[in-house]
């Protein structure tokens, strides 16, 4: 179970990927688009702050594809020194204090939305985007990470209860220098 699980969740997590990608690739478009315009004497208007509204949204989204890769940065200098055993229950305890960490800053993100729709609120730019169009999103990504980090560290929990340490590893563990080079 814990490998579909994490398969299921490696699946989708590039689904999300290959979406935020896009969107990271028009916003370049637009403001390649704005570059040009800029040049014949006129402007768009608005690229640095719908640059800034796709950024928030693609960072947030793609953290639970970067936390599938192994690609979070984690000290590791005591990890590397043990057995596998030990380093798993390392990499359990990286996985509850970010899941702990995602879950917090997921449910503490909510209000901020909750406030701008209440509000109605907008942005003080000339284009007075309404907050929520861009939070909704924002904050819908940082609970897809926190869903992620909770099953990753469920899934990984399993592995090591099972002693499949390597599996764990694989799943939970770190993209060390010494796999980099192999």
């Amino acid at each position: 179970m814990a490998q579909r699980t994490l398969a299921l969740m490696k699946r989708l997590n590039r689904w999300v990927a290959m979406l935020i990608g896009a969107l990271l690739l028009l916003c370049a478009v637009f403001i390649l688009a704005e570059i040009v315009i800029r040049q014949l004497g006129s402007s768009l208007g608005g690229t640095d702050e719908i640059s800034g509204y796709v950024m928030a949204i693609v960072t947030s989204w793609g953290m639970g594809f970067a936390l599938l890769e192994l690609s979070h940065v984690r000290i590791d200098i005591i990890r590397g020194r043990v057995n596998a055993l030990a380093r798993s229950l390392f990499d359990l305890f990286s996985m509850a204090i970010l899941s702990i960490t995602i879950t917090i800053i997921a449910f503490r993100c909510w209000p901020v939305v909750e406030r701008s729709l209440a509000n109605g609120s907008r942005a003080n730019t000339p284009l007075e985007t309404p907050l929520a169009l861009v939070q909704i999103p924002w904050f819908a990504g940082w609970v897809w990470f926190a869903c992620v980090a909770l099953l990753t560290f469920l899934a990984g929990f399993l592995l090591v209860l099972r002693g499949e340490y390597s599996e764990s590893e694989a799943a939970i563990g770190t993209f060390g220098e010494e796999k980099a080079g192999q």
